[in-house]
């Protein structure tokens, strides 16, 4: 029955909801009201009164009315409930007379107003002539007049030639948002700082040609920061004349999304575009202000053919008609818009640089009562200090004061959590509470005398548990109490705060001095006593639940980086302090070595190190099997309780110049320059680790060379440009240059000096000197002596006992067993390699035909002994064989003829 309209897609979909909306409540013809409902909740969701930006046109209209648009929704929903409806539900809807009149009218408006479409205006316009629309409307304080007035200032100038005409309508609420209006209402953060900055914009902006300034920094260094600084000053009236107007923050994203059909992107723009001309030649002009500047080169133009959103900035900006502020980095800068020389001329310039941690921490400062009303925390001076230090210090991939906020913000969080959540102590008391609830419940079924024993003492631990939690609980709530206290008094204080500074400007001084002189600094006083006693409470030891100290932020550090920068505990402390022992349980036979290395994680973790430079780099030579990578094992495992926290590198892989690429990346325009290398990109996924470079003497020359920058400065460039901070790594070298020096002069006890002196002799013609002087220290390993091979039997016996007691077995390896393992696995050529070998073949192997043939079961004792006649191992059976034995002789022959079995 509409098929003599033509609809824009918009009021097509808004008619097909209305007749679905009768469908849906059985009634055999469509009304007004339903249609009105339809227009009123476009996109299916009710229509939300503040807050929500409205994305109906309907909504919209209301809320510039002074309506509610809550309100006419409910009265729609009454009006729709009490029109007939059918039971069964009509088999056809139609239109009834009602509802043709309204689309006549819309018809009539649409051709007055020489459009080719009926659109959702000429609708809306064409419901205000329906009786009933107009007394729900009135019914909720929303005028005729003043709805037409509004539904005229949405629409504007614009003509409706095509089906998706209504896209441009109203386009700076619908795809920018207002940030004087949130800077008027108190809902942006206070911009501390960067004065520099937005008084450079504010200087462009009042130019008279190329008055478009654009902030060119590294992500989070607070560029949008500075667009809402200038939008508060905009408020305050403290810029000069020319620039009192409005500033949008141009939404790319709501700008792209469902543009499905060619020049619709296009269009949206050229509409947000009439709209900010339109606005200025009425007297209110408009600053647009385009985060991810980038984007409008980067738009719909690549992929749909058309023209991309730049070309159409540009006639404006040439004419001086359009004045912009963007934003973006100088990596996407360079790569989009310095590309195109017309676009880039119409800027000018402003450089955000990175903000220091003095700066940082005045911005943190200005943040504090923010984050304290939002989280309902207290923040100590000290963890604001923390976080920028610490923010600059290990949080190197990310910029101040990004960085630092985040720290603070997640720490509060935390706070936040543990506070509303119940303490440990109280936690653990009502577990164990409950399990003997559930106890004292099974004990009272039971009717014998031991039962009945343990219930009594069942129910008066329950009763001691109890006496426990009370005071817990009431010191608890108390807490919690208070800390909501302080948190409604801050609340209440800003929101009188916003309504004194909106009296302001409306130069309601009454209200003013009311609420400045009085409302406000009463409850000033009340927090302040509050906060009085709260720290009354701090300075007798007890710290309250809600409080962000510096130790809250070290730990959402060390939690992001896995850096340990929280303080000492005493155990880790005497750990520190028995280092040497503690590695020299693992690592044999070096105590130079074991002391080197104590000292250098001694001297970071106490916080005396050089910062800019690894946590430690050492050069460990020495012969093969003396311990070299496993000290590097022992380290990771130490301070990171892994031994697989460390990248292994080895030296013979790199030995061509090419293959340094594997290590930081491919440069950009080769294969694979998009993975990363496997050196960088580990280290920037784990900052604190160990990096083992093994046999570094076989690398190529530049693989040497790109290690300098790491040595002296703790950091690499990947292949991408990006800085890989290595100041938390410990960086160990080995190298098997000079062995023979060692090997020929192989002795218990210390290296000789002239020995010594010959190894590094080597290492220093081998490598470059500038590559020498950076190591921390070359360290040479002993050629291991009898004496540590039979301690290292003993850690290699330890670990097959701690294989065997899984199966709950005793190893029992007496003393001429043992000192014919140490000989067997001794070699001053190859240290103690051979050692592992001798055990699997002399005690392994016999000991798996032992368990397999049941002559030795699981939780007996397993017995080793020296067969001296036949100089040999006897793994002692404690069973006789339950089936065929294995004779396991080495020297055996075996038949190779095929064993032919004939079958019955």
């Amino acid at each position: 029955m509409a098929s003599n309209f033509e609809f824009t897609d918009k009021a097509q979909e808004s008619l097909a909801a209305a007749i679905q909306l009768a469908r849906d409540h059985h009634h055999a013809q469509v009304h007004p009201a339903h249609l009105a409902s339809a227009l009123l909740n476009e996109g299916g969701a009710p229509a939300i009164q503040g807050g929500q930006q409205q994305h109906s046109m309907f909504a919209g209209a209301i809320q510039k009315a002074g309506g509610d648009t809550t309100a006419v929704h409910r009265a729609l929903q009454k009006l729709i409930v009490r029109l007939p409806a059918q039971e069964p539900a009509p088999e056809e809807t139609s239109l009834g007379p009602a509802m043709l009149r309204c689309l006549r009218e819309a018809q009539s408006l649409q051709k007055s107003m020489r459009d080719s479409y009926i659109a959702q205006d000429h609708l809306l316009l064409a419901l205000l002539k329906d009786p009933n629309v107009l007394d729900v409307l009135k019914g909720c304080s929303v005028s005729d007049a003043a709805l037409k007035s509004a539904v005229e200032q949405m629409r504007g100038t614009k003509r409706v030639d095509s089906k998706n005409a209504e896209s441009g309508f109203d386009a700076l609420n619908k795809y920018a948002q207002d940030l004087t209006a949130l800077a008027e209402e108190g809902k942006l953060d206070p911009v501390i700082g960067r004065d520099n900055e937005i008084r450079r914009v504010i200087r462009i902006l009042s130019r008279r040609t190329k008055n478009n300034p654009v902030l060119i920094g590294e992500p989070g260094v607070g560029k949008t920061a500075i667009a809402e600084g200038l939008a508060q000053r905009i408020v305050k009236r403290d810029v000069p004349a020319s620039l009192i107007c409005r500033l949008f923050s141009v939404d790319m994203g709501a700008l792209m999304a469902g543009a499905k059909y060619k020049g619709e992107y296009e269009e949206r723009v050229k509409s947000l575009l009439d709209e900010v001309e339109k606005s200025a030649e009425q007297g209110t002009p408009v600053i647009l202000f385009i985060d991810e500047m980038h984007l409008l080169m980067a738009g719909r133009g690549g992929e749909g053919g058309g023209m991309d959103a730049a070309n159409l900035f540009k006639p404006l900006l040439a004419r001086g008609k359009l004045r912009c502020i963007g934003a973006t980095t100088l990596a996407e800068y360079r790569k989009y818009i310095e590309t195109d020389a017309a676009l880039e001329r119409r800027f000018a310039q402003v450089i955000v640089n990175e903000p220091s941690v003095a700066e940082t921490l005045s911005i943190l400062r200005g943040l504090r009562e923010k984050y304290e009303l939002f989280h309902a925390v207290r923040i100590m001076d000290g963890a604001m200090v923390s976080a920028a230090t610490l923010a600059k210090r290990y949080l190197t991939a990310r910029r101040l004061p990004d960085a630092a906020i985040d720290l603070v913000d997640e720490a509060c969080a935390s706070v936040r959590v543990t506070r509303e959540t119940s303490p440990e102590e109280i936690d653990k008391l009502e577990r164990r509470k409950l399990e003997l609830d559930i106890e004292i419940h099974a004990l009272e079924r039971e009717k014998d005398s031991a039962s009945k024993d343990r219930l009594a003492i069942s129910r008066k631990a329950r009763a001691d548990i109890d006496e426990q939690l009370r005071p817990l609980k009431s010191a608890y709530e108390e807490e919690r109490k208070r800390g909501n206290e302080v948190a409604d008094v801050r609340r209440r204080i800003e929101e009188l705060r916003a309504k004194a500074d909106d009296a302001e400007r409306r130069y309601d001084l009454a209200t003013v001095s009311d609420l400045r002189y009085y409302a406000i600094p009463d409850l000033q006083k009340k927090l302040e006593a509050l906060e009085a006693k709260k720290a009354a409470e701090e300075a007798a030891g007890k710290v309250g639940n809600d409080v962000v100290t510096p130790e809250a932020i070290a730990e959402i550090v060390s939690r992001w980086t896995g850096v340990p920068v929280t303080r000492l505990v005493a155990t880790e402390k005497e750990k520190l302090l028995k280092m040497e022992k503690i590695i020299g349980e693992t690592v044999v036979g070096q105590p130079e070595a074991v002391k080197a290395v104590a000292n250098a994680i001694r001297l970071s973790r106490s916080g005396l190190r050089n910062a800019s430079r690894p946590i430690a780099s050492f050069l460990m030579a020495g012969p093969s099997g003396t311990g070299k990578t496993l000290m590097s094992k022992t380290l990771a495992q130490l301070l990171f309780d892994s031994p697989d926290a460390m990248i292994r590198i080895d030296g013979s892989e790199y030995s061509e110049k090419h293959s340094i690429s594997r290590l930081i990346g491919a440069p950009p325009g080769y294969v694979g320059h998009d993975q990363g290398g496997q050196l960088t990109e580990y280290v920037r996924r784990k900052p604190y680790c160990i990096v083992l470079i093994d046999e570094i003497e076989k690398a190529a020359r530049e693989f040497v060379t790109l290690f300098l920058q790491v040595l002296d400065d703790g950091r690499l460039t990947d292949g991408q440009g990006r800085v890989v901070d290595f100041r938390n790594t410990v960086i160990i070298m080995t190298s098997n240059l000079g062995a023979a020096y060692l090997n020929e002069n192989a002795a218990d006890g210390p290296v000789p000096p002239a020995v010594k002196q010959n190894v590094l002799g080597t290492i220093q013609a081998h490598f470059p000197p500038e590559f020498v002087n950076r190591i921390d220290e070359i360290i040479v390993f002993r050629p291991l002596g009898r004496s540590s091979v039979g301690k290292i039997v003993d850690l290699r016996l330890r670990e097959v006992q701690e294989r065997l007691a899984e199966r709950k077995m005793v190893l029992d390896v007496d003393k001429p067993a043992r000192d014919y393992l140490a000989a067997r696995g001794y070699s001053p050529a190859y240290g103690a390699r051979p050692l592992q070998r001798a055990i699997q073949s002399e005690l392994l192997n016999p000991l798996s035909v032992m368990i397999l043939g049941e002559r030795i079961r699981d939780g007996e004792r397993v017995r080793v002994t020296f067969d001296a006649p036949h100089n040999r191992l006897i793994v002692v059976p404690n069973h006789e064989g339950t089936g065929e034995e294995m004779d396991v002789d080495e020297d055996a022959e075996w038949d190779d003829e095929p064993q032919i079995v004939e079958m019955d």
